[in-house]
């Protein structure tokens, strides 16, 4: 079954032996915002075409903050966009985004994926639970190792939520991150790299 099939995580809850619980797990950690990306970014708010569809939201919001955190840690990691994951025909399909090992081999090996991001169609955050859950679980699934950390993020562009997959304890962060308070939206994005990083490292 494609992960779009999955309409909500109680979907996800009923086809697979996971549990659910909220609790926050993000940790503060700073991130200084580099001036140059700041103000590229509000000009293409305030004056661009950002929300008008999901390819946007994804091309102009998603996309350029995971890349700016994601340049701390370029030796460790590759964002993959819209790359087919496969575990079984009941999890398959494609994420929005993929932060995955990066492979000795070069860079166009997909190797463990840490990180999986869903853009909230028509801001549908339970449905796009629904997806990123599943494709969290496919992800643990083909790393083989559930006792790591997976961490999910839904986002319309304006506002984030995040989760982790451990063993079979689904986790949803109570609290949320918007857009409009940048440098703390961007520490807890940071926050999943560094874990990941961490966990990669052990």
């Amino acid at each position: 079954m494609a992960f779009t099939n999955y309409k909500n995580i109680a979907d996800v809850l009923k086809s697979f032996p996971l549990s659910y619980q909220e609790q926050d797990f993000i940790q503060k950690i700073e991130f200084k915002c580099d001036e140059y990306f700041v103000s590229r970014l509000n000009t293409v708010i305030q004056e661009g075409i950002v929300f008008n569809s999901e390819y946007a939201i994804c091309e102009n919001i998603i996309s350029p903050i995971l890349t700016e955190v994601w340049r701390g840690y370029i030796q460790s990691f590759l964002i993959w966009s819209h790359q087919p994951l496969n575990y079984d025909e009941n999890l398959s399909g494609v994420p929005d985004y993929v932060v995955a090992q990066r492979s000795p081999r070069g860079k166009v090996v997909l190797e463990k994926p840490y990180v999986i991001v869903v853009e909230a169609k028509k801001d549908n955050f339970e449905e796009g639970w629904g997806q990123c859950l599943a494709e969290m679980l496919a992800a643990q699934k083909l790393n083989n190792d559930p006792s790591k950390k997976l961490f999910g993020m839904v986002s319309n562009g304006k506002l984030w939520e995040f989760g982790v997959l451990q063993e079979e304890m689904f986790t949803k962060n109570r609290k949320y991150y918007v857009l409009e308070n940048l440098e703390e939206l961007m520490g807890a994005v940071n926050f999943l790299f560094a874990e990941s990083l961490a966990q990669l490292l052990n």
